[in-house]
Formats: C-alpha cells, sequence, structure tokens
C-alpha cells in the first residue's frame, strides 16, 4: 500500500499557526505519511503590510521556506489539513482564497471522499478559536472532504487543543506553543493519516471485488 499523501496548507502571520503546522507534519510522518507544507500568500500589498510590525518580514521568511498552495496540491492529496489564524472569529481571507481556488477540481468530483481537518491559532484568549476551526467545517463539507475532529481520543487532548483541532492563544505573540500543544499537534497529524490510510485500504479493497 502507498503512503497516505497529506496536503498542510495553512496561513501564519506571526508563526504560531507556521509551528502547529509542522507539529502536525511530524506526526503524520510519524504515522507513516508523505507530507507537503503549503503557505497561503497574502492578498494585500507591501505597504498594507508595512502597517503592521514584523509582518511584511515574517510573510518574506516563510515564503522563501514554503511553496504556495495549488490546485495540483489538493488533487494529490489523500487528506487535506487547514490551517489558520483567527480573523474576527473567522477564517483568514489568504486561507479562505486559496479554498475558493479549488472550485475548479471539485466541480470536476476530484476532491470527493478525502480526509479533511483543521487547526488554528489566535492572538487573546476566547479570541475565537473554536468559531474559527468550525467556520471552516462548511466549506470542507461543500468539497466533499470527509471532516475528521480530534475528540478527545488522545491523553494530549486534556491538557490542549480543542476537539476540532489543535490550537494556541499566542497572547499578543508573546507565547509560542508549548509541548502539550505541540503534542496534540502531532496527535492531529497521526490521526488524520490513519484515517486516510483507512480510506485506501477500504477503497483497495473495494476494487479488487
Amino acid at each position: 500500500m502507498t503512503k497516505p499523501k497529506v496536503l498542510i496548507a495553512f496561513y501564519s502571520r506571526n508563526g504560531s499557526t507556521d509551528i502547529l503546522a509542522n507539529a502536525i507534519a511530524d506526526g503524520a510522518v510519524q504515522e507513516g505519511a508523505e507530507v507537503r507544507l503549503r503557505r497561503a500568500r497574502e492578498l494585500v500589498g507591501e505597504d498594507v503590510m508595512s502597517q503592521v510590525p514584523g509582518w511584511r518580514e515574517n510573510a518574506r521568511a516563510m515564503n522563501e521556506k514554503y511553496e504556495a498552495p495549488t490546485e495540483a496540491d489538493a488533487e494529490w492529496a489523500d487528506a487535506i489539513i487547514f490551517g489558520t489564524p483567527t480573523r474576527f472569529g473567522s477564517i483568514s481571507s489568504e486561507l479562505k482564497a486559496y479554498i475558493d481556488s479549488l472550485g475548479g477540481i471539485w466541480f470536476q468530483g476530484k476532491l470527493n471522499g478525502k480526509v479533511g481537518s483543521v487547526f488554528g491559532s489566535t492572538s487573546s484568549k476566547h479570541g475565537g478559536n473554536e468559531s474559527t476551526l468550525l467556520s471552516i467545517y462548511t466549506p470542507m463539507a461543500h468539497l466533499g472532504l470527509i471532516i475528521v475532529p480530534l475528540g478527545y481520543a488522545d491523553p494530549a487532548m486534556f491538557k490542549a487543543g480543542t476537539p476540532y483541532g489543535a490550537t494556541h492563544v499566542s497572547a499578543r505573540d508573546s507565547l509560542k506553543p508549548d509541548e502539550d500543544h505541540l503534542a496534540v499537534g502531532r496527535f492531529q497529524g497521526r490521526r488524520v493519516t490513519s484515517v486516510a490510510r483507512g480510506l485506501q485500504h477500504a477503497n483497495t479493497t473495494e476494487s479488487a471485488n
């Protein structure tokens, strides 16, 4: 059986979502996945970015590190994990723009039956982590993804994260995800990969019959 292919498509401005994305990637690799990490690109120019301290510099650094997600990445993947910082209690426009760009392959039915999961971060306590993750469930359902939440299926879930996906509160960018939050991320990577592998096996068995 081939390795499950996992796409982690995320947007990060100040690094917290980036760190969670890498923890999820580590967990997926531990479970035997082939992983692509991709960062969505800004929708505004540098004149706007320069008004927020560090935004332009962080964007340049992360864009050098990661390719932008594409339709081809989504078609390649057996599982797609979306990650975003909270923007007024909902998904960032940068990640949403990528999801909206998938309309072509959605129309062709190429996303049906792939595994889908979400993670995110926010600057302030009660800043919308859970509402943001739940808001992404809606377009995931329209895309035809099989949504995989975390529940409380691992001891790490009783220390950090949410049952909907890995999360972090940065306290206005003064805190980075600690080991408890990274453990939830790694669990998410393992869980999504395990489900993707199970679907691979089921589809292979069905084709053989």
